[in-house]
């Protein structure tokens, strides 16, 4: 225990999260009878309604990793952050819905890398499988980390109890319901994250002064780093050149890098959210899921954004300061270059509850982020134990088994899938913003495999030989870029220079993005080459599999029942938002 713990909650706080974390364990209980079968278990029978599979496309990316981090991002690059919502979201749940659903929901595969079966070979899927669990154990290592973390700091529990006893949760209704249990979980655990920090929000910006005062605020933070006044609270302001906008990346370098590679790297190939499209009860209804999502996304920096930017203009020129300082093992403050305190911009968020929530409030601003923590690592868990048992438990160790024993299998995979995210958390520590390690770990795998999938949907010649050595090749160009690299500031290690120093980025962003531009064009080359030099498979063999070789689905839906309809509104309106936040 820690013996001087931050917050001190009284009995109503307590009420309200052990409320939560019954209803939470009941609704895991109460619906472990509909997972008697892997399809139930793994994809919900694929039977829900599009509203609930919308809600839990955005739940299960509305993890610690999101809420945490994206207020961590709002403080450390001000208004900037909204990019990851507006040019590297939206447009991809967009081409998602209207490109991309048919051909997942229309094979019937039960997973991304089966799909990549069907479309090249079964090495192209092992080894997508292999890294998409990799790539979840560090997800759910990630949200891990920041709640043992926020626990710590506000409960005085140790770190080692907190992830322990908070992944027990997860695991107790996962384990229990499936795919189901955490998809109306992840409904639920939204809408306690939009009621805990609506309030937030709407506090801090009084106690700041409005918007007004925040960007005043700011204009001095930002001139404190040889920023433009108005860098924190435009998104495009600087954008021209890399040294003058605080993520450190040029508007070629952002749009490639996020709004193309990493953003439709996601959103398009993660099974973590496809897999709640494909548990929906049609075509139609898969299509509509990542739309019906996009709506709450292109609101959502409102809520988590903020936070992390009212956290900072409450530190500028403040005696108590929102955001502490990051420490050494030995206790003693970080210092950067420059001699300043580098902030522990993790705690932008919880620091800011815990300043502005009174008791009660406290409890449930407390909760949302217990939910979101939950729903981030469910929605890691549930995709890990179906890749696992599906991909490369039942294509290379045991085949031929009945039904109830691949059942077996995945909730033991469950099992497996949070003991080693519980190992990955403790990597995470090594960065001050869970969020750029988070895009680390994109940039290594979603971008090589969005060149692949790419090319496999919309370029019928593209081979399986040519899509292995791609993938292979892209992540390998991914470690090499990351290896000669540096953000201004790091030793080599973690965040890259192991190979050497070519080249030293201006913040941990601007790195990752061009990391990922590196594998996906790496990706792209290797795979053309290849196929060129390969015998394609016939066309009738890519019937459904390949854009051109597909019919196309017909919706007698109107108005904005038609999913292209309901796309170029979503459209619209996160234009909108860019121009008027510019």
């Amino acid at each position: 225990m820690n013996q001087n713990p931050v917050a001190h909650l009284v009995t109503i706080d307590y009420i309200v999260m052990a409320v939560y974390f019954a209803v939470v364990l009941g609704i895991g209980f109460a619906l472990r009878r509909t997972a008697r079968t892997t399809t139930d278990f793994f994809l919900s029978g694929r039977s829900l309604p599009p509203w609930v599979t919308g809600l839990a496309f955005l739940s299960a990316n509305l993890g610690a990793q999101e809420v945490i981090g994206m207020g961590a991002s709002g403080a450390k690059y001000g208004i900037a952050t909204s990019h990851f919502y507006w040019v590297g979201a939206i447009p991809a749940m967009v081409f998602v819905a209207l490109f991309m659903m048919p051909f997942y929901y229309g094979s019937r595969a039960r997973s991304v890398p089966e799909y990549l079966k069907l479309r090249f070979d079964e090495k192209t899927r092992t080894l997508n499988a292999a890294s998409f669990a990799v790539m979840t154990i560090f997800s759910s290592g990630i949200s891990m980390y920041a709640m043992g973390k926020l626990f710590h700091l506000l409960l005085g529990w140790s770190f080692d109890v907190s992830v322990w006893v908070s992944a027990g949760i997860v695991l107790a209704y996962v384990f229990a319901g499936g795919l189901t249990s955490a998809i109306y979980n992840e409904v639920l655990q939204f809408f306690m994250i939009a009621f805990g920090f609506a309030p937030l929000v709407w506090i801090g910006l009084r106690s700041v002064g409005g918007w007004g005062g925040l960007t005043q605020r700011l204009a001095t933070a930002a001139t404190s780093r040889g920023l433009p006044e108005g860098s924190l609270t435009h998104a495009w302001q600087g954008m021209t050149n890399a040294a003058t906008n605080p993520i450190g990346v040029e508007w070629f370098g952002l749009v490639a890098g996020l709004g193309f590679v990493l953003s439709f790297g996601y959103w398009c190939t993660d099974f973590l959210v496809v897999q709640r499209a494909m548990a929906a009860d049609s075509m139609t209804a898969a299509r509509r899921t990542p739309l019906i999502a996009a709506v709450p996304k292109m609101l959502f920096p409102f809520l988590v954004i903020l936070p992390g930017m009212v956290a900072l203009a409450m530190s500028v020129g403040s005696g108590t300061p929102v955001i502490p300082p990051k420490l050494d093992a030995s206790g003693a403050p970080l210092m950067d270059a420059a001699g300043r305190a580098v902030l522990d911009f993790d705690l932008a968020t919880p620091m800011l509850l815990i300043r502005l929530f009174p008791d009660g409030m406290l409890g449930l601003g407390l909760t949302a982020l217990l939910a979101s923590f939950m729903s981030g690592m469910a929605g890691n868990v549930t995709a890990f134990n179906t890749v696992w048992t599906y991909d490369i438990y039942q294509s290379h160790i045991r085949k031929g088994a009945s039904d109830e024993h691949y059942l077996w299998m995945g909730r033991a995979a469950t099992v497996g899938g949070v003991i080693l995210s519980i190992a990955a958390a403790y990597v995470a520590g090594a960065f001050n913003n869970i969020m750029d390690l988070l895009q680390l770990v994109f940039a290594f795998v979603n971008a090589p495999l969005f060149a692949t999938f790419a090319l496999g949907m919309f370029w019928r010649r593209s081979t399986g030989h040519g899509a292995f050595l791609g993938l292979l090749s892209g992540t390998l160009g991914a470690a090499i870029h990351h290896g000669l690299t540096l953000p201004i500031g790091a030793t080599p290690g973690v965040k890259g220079g192991y190979l050497g120093s070519l080249h030293t980025y201006p913040s941990e962003l601007a790195q990752t993005f061009w990391t990922a531009i590196a594998a996906f064009t790496t990706c792209c080359v290797v795979t053309v080459v290849v196929s060129l030099a390969t015998r394609p498979r016939p066309d009738e063999e890519l019937r459904g599999l390949v854009y051109a070789l597909t019919p196309k689905p017909k919706d007698e839906s109107r108005g904005l029942g038609r999913p292209a309809t309901f796309a170029a509104i979503v459209l619209v309106l996160t234009l909108a938002l860019n121009l008027i936040f510019r």
